[in-house]
């Protein structure tokens, strides 16, 4: 008769280790993480200069930094901003240094402006040395108009300036000579609103020969000569003149006489036009003209003297006598130049006009910035470029969100050259009944890797007032589109910030990441949600979304509008940084902030990836620091203290912390069995006086560091082996106890075995279908802890209060199930528990969310089962 049994063996370890990982054949005992969230290192700096906006990690060969922007640094009295670096290398409470960077960026034949440029607000490493600090609101000025288009600090590994990046700065353009031809009829009551309108508009005008000039002149019945435009060379004396112009009057409006009189006597060398100065005239009238006849003829006149008119209707008079004003509108608006919106303006009466006089300014202004006589918008004046920076293989990609109108663009740069892509490229043309203006394209700019090309990306957060992200191929000037991401709640911001990751680590992009920071829960409150996307083929495809623990609102009701309150729930999104491969698994991972969280403290969530996706649950929460708006910026591309391991850093209002990762230890258990045939008719051994069957089982531990070394300290372990667990009644006991189970300690260092026999009590026949037998979960729990030796300790602890022999933050309570599944194979009257045709296989059987004590971090992970399997 054959006779096999099945040795049915549950082993439950308890030790400490921060990661457990095993190869197949081999078990994964248990899990904890390993980033040292008990002892950061902390850099302190003002939270007015808003030290902590933005962190990154860098090298040179004085050794390892964090480069800590602070873009309002100076204040209050400007806020020029600039760059801090702090050592990590050879002090626990390092003071960090102002780089100073603001004194050195430089553009030639302009008047600057560096005071409030928020130099800091971002940073950039180049992968070949040195880094990139960029000051959106770097502006200059031409004449009295000031142009934002930002700058960018190209900085060495030194920490010296190389160079000034200010692509959209350009020389000032020619000055304006600009003629206010008055309505001064007696229909226009009352006078002092007209002054009032004059004098705003003109105080912000610099005045002067190399500067803008204007000229006024009244006109009724006939014309008026006030002031010529060169009769005044400050903005002071003009507006000292202006406020003493009165009315005088006339019972006939002569529009095309004062227009006329303006074009041919004013327009003149004599009275002090300048060849190649732009023109402009601004005709303000309250009446429909008595020459209207002349009137198309007097407009043509003046395109071919390409002067741009600016004309404003004044409905006072129809107004107060309840006459229709459809004729005087259309004739007023034949004056003003194309596009009408831009030039033609109507006020309900005299009152109203100062109400117009900044937007005319504005539209005026514009026409003086811009290069393009033509032009009547900004294109790149206020380009704000420096937003976002991100470095490509070959160029650096810019986020100008200012850029045409605030729609926002993206700038290329490559060596010496700039592209800056049309603006109409980056329109959807199936997409056009949705609104673009002021978008803010490139607020976050990144790129993908697929299979040898290059992608780039582009967030937009106020597209459509739900917001989008552009993925996109360059040429040039010429762009097209691959594919856009749509936002899907109002007021989100969903695209202001991207990352893409390559998660298995094989040069290609698998995920794109998209923040919507603003994103409303169900409370109303600013929870945030970040949506993740799987690369298929040629597009993204939406796979999930990734969301933090839900907030309380207890910083004010949700429902609380005043402006004097700030927003609570999490801001879940605001930086979404990848990190490189945190577990040491061979997958980059993903750090997530939420400057809200906690009331406003913040909070840093960990996402672990694994082949090329993320998992969704975070792995792990920072713990609370001394901080506010811990998350608002994050890092994590080195190791900054030389073990081997990637450390992340997290920015906030005021500070950074910096967070060293801990080594990961891999711990390993493997049964073996002698004899390795067993014959149940051959009796090997006696057992209180009974002969039997006997089996010498040897348990050996292994442990292992990753980076790659021998551990320091030794392990001491606990674990428990039962018999033929899952049966009421065992058929199986051990030698030591006579029972089914036994528990005991072991101190491990590199490995460590020891064996135990076992004893056959009644052997039973098997049939064919039981030759496999499946052990329940079964949910234990039991602590463990790190014992360490000498001086040394598992974790390199930094400015800790607790002795580092102590360690008491390093216990933990765990689940750790270990299910063996030992399937024999008969041969006549023996099984062979050691059989070549036997294969050892890891296959996982649940996870568990465990709740950790003592401050270490832990979190679902995978519980292994060995099944002993044949080989076909």
């Amino acid at each position: 008769m054959q006779t096999i049994i099945l040795l049915l063996i549950i082993i439950m370890i308890m030790f400490t280790t921060p990661y457990l990982d095993s190869p197949a054949g081999l078990l994964q005992l248990a899990s904890s993480f390993n980033l040292d969230v008990k002892n950061p290192m902390i850099f302190n700096g003002s939270q007015a200069d808003m030290f902590g906006y933005t962190v990154k990690q860098f090298e040179n060969e004085e050794g390892k930094w964090l480069l800590i922007g602070a873009p309002w640094e100076g204040q209050p009295i400007n806020r020029m901003g600039d760059v801090y670096k702090c050592p990590t290398f050879n002090s626990i409470r390092p003071a960090c240094v102002k780089l100073n960077l603001a004194e050195s960026i430089s553009v030639p034949n302009i008047t600057q402006v560096k005071e409030n440029m928020t130099l800091g607000t971002t940073l950039a490493p180049n992968p070949k040395g040195g880094f990139l600090a960029c000051g959106p609101l770097y502006s200059y000025k031409c004449g009295s108009l000031y142009y934002s288009t930002g700058a960018c600090a190209n900085v060495s590994s030194n920490f010296q300036v190389v160079n000034t990046i200010a692509p959209t700065v350009k020389a000032c353009k020619s000055r304006l000579d600009i003629m206010i031809v008055l309505d001064g009829s007696n229909s226009i009551y009352p006078w002092p609103s007209v002054n009032k309108f004059l004098i705003k508009l003109l105080e912000k005008i610099k005045i002067g020969p190399q500067e803008t000039q204007v000229g006024i002149m009244q006109y009724g019945h006939s014309v008026t000569h006030i002031i010529s435009l060169n009769q005044y060379n400050t903005t002071e004396d003009l507006l000292e003149a202006a406020k003493k112009i009165k009315q005088y009057g006339g019972n006939q409006t002569k529009t095309a006489l004062g227009i006329e009189s303006a074009r041919t006597e004013e327009f003149t060398t004599q009275r002090g036009m300048r060849k190649g100065v732009s023109k402009v005239m601004v005709v303000v009238t309250d009446g429909e003209s008595h020459d209207s006849h002349n009137l198309e003829s007097v407009i043509n006149n003046c395109k071919k003297d390409n002067i741009t008119m600016f004309a404003i209707a004044v409905l006072g008079s129809y107004n107060r006598g309840n006459q229709s004003t459809v004729k005087f509108l259309k004739e007023i608006e034949s004056i003003a130049s194309s596009p009408k919106d831009k030039h033609f303006f109507n006020v309900s009466d005299e009152k109203a006009l100062v109400t117009i006089a900044e937007t005319l300014g504005e539209e005026i202004f514009a026409l003086e910035a811009t290069p393009d006589k033509e032009a009547t918008s900004f294109k790149m004046e206020m380009s704000q470029v420096g937003f976002s920076a991100h470095y490509t293989k070959d160029s650096i990609m810019l986020g100008a969100v200012g850029a045409d109108e605030w729609n926002g663009t993206v700038l290329m740069l490559n060596n010496n050259d700039v592209v800056i892509p049309d603006s109409e490229e980056f329109l959807n043309k199936s997409d056009k009944h949705n609104e673009s203006l002021a978008g803010y394209l490139g607020y976050s700019v990144s790129s993908v890797a697929v299979a040898g090309v290059m992608w780039y990306v582009a967030g937009q957060p106020r597209y459509n007032h739900t917001g989008q992200v552009v993925i996109y191929t360059s040429k040039g000037k010429r762009t097209s589109i691959i594919q856009t991401l749509k936002g899907e709640q109002i007021g989100s911001y969903f695209g202001s910030s991207v990352c893409s990751v390559d998660i298995n680590q094989d040069s290609i992009t698998d995920v794109l990441l998209v923040g919507a920071p603003m994103y409303m829960g169900t409370d109303k409150e600013e929870q945030g949600r970040v949506y993740v996307y799987i690369l298929k083929k040629d597009k993204f495809q939406y796979e999930m979304v990734l969301e933090p623990i839900k907030q309380q609102c207890s910083c004010q009701s949700a429902f609380d509008l005043s402006t004097d309150k700030e927003p609570c729930g999490s801001r879940f999104g605001m930086a979404i940084a990848w990190v490189s491969d945190l577990n040491l698994d061979g997958y980059n991972d993903i750090v997530i902030g939420a400057p809200l969280e906690n009331n406003h403290q913040g909070a840093a969530y960990v996402f672990h990836g694994k082949g090329t996706i993320i998992n969704k649950q975070y792995s792990q929460v920072s713990p609370e620091v001394d901080l506010k708006y811990f998350g608002q910026s994050i890092d994590g591309q080195m190791d900054l203290n030389n073990d081997g391991l990637v450390d992340v850093t997290v920015g906030a209002l005021g500070g950074a912390a910096l967070f060293w990762s801990r080594d990961i230890a891999q711990v390993t258990v493997e049964l073996r069995f002698s004899p390795n045939k067993i014959n149940i008719q051959n009796k090997n051994c006696e057992i209180s006086g009974r002969q039997t069957v006997c089996v010498t089982m040897e348990i050996c531990f292994r442990v292992r560091l990753k980076p790659d070394k021998e551990p320091k300290q030794s392990i001491a372990l606990e674990y428990n082996t039962t018999i033929d667990s899952a049966r009421r009644v065992s058929r199986g006991l051990f030698n030591e106890t006579h029972e089914r189970k036994i528990q005991r300690n072991v101190t491990v260092f590199s490995s460590h075995c020891t064996k135990h026999l076992f004893y056959i009590l009644n052997p039973y026949i098997v049939h064919q279908d039981q030759r496999k037998f499946i052990i329940s979960y079964l949910q234990n729990y039991s602590t463990f802890h790190v014992r360490s030796i000498s001086q040394n300790t598992l974790y390199k602890l930094l400015d800790s209060e607790e002795r580092s022999e102590t360690l008491g933050d390093n216990k933990v309570t765990i689940s750790i199930p270990v299910q063996y599944e030992l399937m024999v194979k008969d041969k006549g009257l023996e099984m062979d528990l050691k059989d070549p045709s036997l294969k050892i296989c890891l296959k996982s059987v649940g996870a568990k969310s465990l709740t950790p004590t003592g401050g270490v971090g832990t979190g679902g992970r995978e519980v292994g089962q060995l099944l002993a399997e044949r080989r076909e």
